[in-house]
């Protein structure tokens, strides 16, 4: 029995055999734009014919980055994309991932061959790119000498600083001798040792911008030890001098306001720098006032002299304890010698006297105590408060009761 395939499976098979095919997968096609058609979602549906037959071709919204121009009913374009079966209709058509228009297909291919070369060597890593100085005094421009894209830049530069200096090398942007002009340009003001580079043109055809996408041209960019600002056609051109420069302006003014700063912000902000400044200033003057004044207090404290004054007012301190201290004891001293001064009063023969008594006394001065110590015709002296009596024993009358000496 036969083999019996459905519709799918046969489509399915198809498109597997366009997607195996390797020059389908990414092909140059050239035709006339027909039946060109811009879908709300973004994507773009055309045809391609030629004297002999048309193609069905489709660009998705994701690819418009590789169309450059808006299309239109018969322009003879070239599309790079890849050929495969849309399964539910069974018809094969044209994936666009790029369209130019016709003439610079193969220039194209030059392009995308250098492009792929050069960064294959590592001219395009971002470790070699030079920073542009915030702050340039001169600014070199390869340029043409007339043209929208020089005067542009003269406009922003002079608007945004007049005060830096611009030197125009007159190039050759376009035709014959068009990149030995531009390289001699860049050596020049190189050699002139300006600030940064623009090197670049307004916008053309990729035929007109073919002197920026010399291989010379990019290699002068490369080497060249001053940093490069590239600024060649409008923001939809690519050229290699973009990948390889420094910083990639996507137009001749962008790379005027890219390389100049502007002179009334930066002196706006050098003021408000110059205050932060001074505050800061006065703080650490303050701060650093204050450090002293104690470091001051610490050395005088830590003085000889004040060592001197502590240890004498130490002394002095200790001089008046010890006063009060003696003082107290004088005191109590004299507390107490009144005590016993008081005590020998009583004891005294003289508060005996005032008290009416006598003291009698023999011729020896011995204190006579009894009648039985004298005789008669002795002579006695008798003391008395207020003086003493000279007398002579006359008679003596002993008590009954009287104790003889022992």
């Amino acid at each position: 029995m036969r083999n019996v395939y459905t519709v799918k499976q046969v489509n399915a098979y198809i498109k597997n055999m366009f997607t195996q095919d390797f020059m389908l997968n990414r092909i140059y096609v050239k035709g006339e734009v027909s039946n060109c058609k811009y879908h709300t979602s973004g994507h773009i549906y055309f045809s391609l014919k030629d004297e002999s037959g048309t193609m069905a071709c489709v660009m998705f919204a994701g690819s418009r980055s590789g169309l450059s121009f808006r299309m239109r009913e018969g322009q003879q374009v070239i599309v790079l994309g890849s050929v495969s079966v849309y399964e539910r209709d069974g018809k094969y058509q044209l994936y666009a991932k790029e369209i130019i228009l016709d003439g610079a297909g193969l220039l194209y291919e030059k392009f995308e061959a250098l492009k792929r070369e050069l960064q294959e060597m590592g001219m395009f890593a971002q470790e070699y790119k030079q920073p542009i100085p915030a702050y340039v005094k001169t600014v070199g421009i390869v340029t043409a000498p007339t043209g929208a894209a020089v005067r542009d830049i003269i406009n922003i530069a002079s608007r945004r600083n007049p005060y830096v200096q611009l030197i125009l090398y007159p190039a050759q942007v376009q035709g014959e001798g068009a990149a030995a002009s531009i390289i001699r340009g860049i050596e020049m003001l190189e050699k002139k040792g300006v600030d940064v580079m623009i090197v670049g043109r307004g916008g053309g055809s990729i035929e007109d911008l073919w002197a920026f996408n010399e291989e010379e041209v990019a290699r002068a960019v490369f080497n060249c030890r001053v940093p490069v600002i590239s600024a060649v056609g409008h923001e939809t051109d690519t050229t290699i001098i973009d990948y390889v420069s420094d910083l990639l302006a996507p137009t001749p003014s962008a790379a005027a306001e890219l390389a100049v700063y502007e002179y009334l912000g930066t002196a706006g902000a050098m003021r408000e720098y110059e205050a932060r400044l001074r505050r800061s200033m006065m703080q650490r003057i303050t701060q650093e006032r204050v450090k002293s004044r104690q470091a001051a207090m610490k050395l005088k404290l830590a003085h000889p002299r004040q060592k001197l004054l502590e240890k004498r007012q130490r002394a002095a301190d200790l001089e008046q304890r010890l006063r009060l201290l003696m003082e107290a004891c004088l005191e109590n001293r004299r507390h107490r010698f009144a005590i016993y001064v008081e005590q020998m009063k009583g004891l005294s023969p003289l508060a005996k006297l005032n008290q009416g008594y006598s003291y009698v006394a023999g011729a020896t001065g011995a204190n006579i105590k009894s009648v039985r110590q004298v005789k008669p015709g002795d002579k006695i002296k008798v003391y008395m408060t207020d003086g003493s009596v000279q007398a002579e024993v006359r008679e003596i009358e002993e008590e009954p009761d009287g104790r003889k000496e022992e």
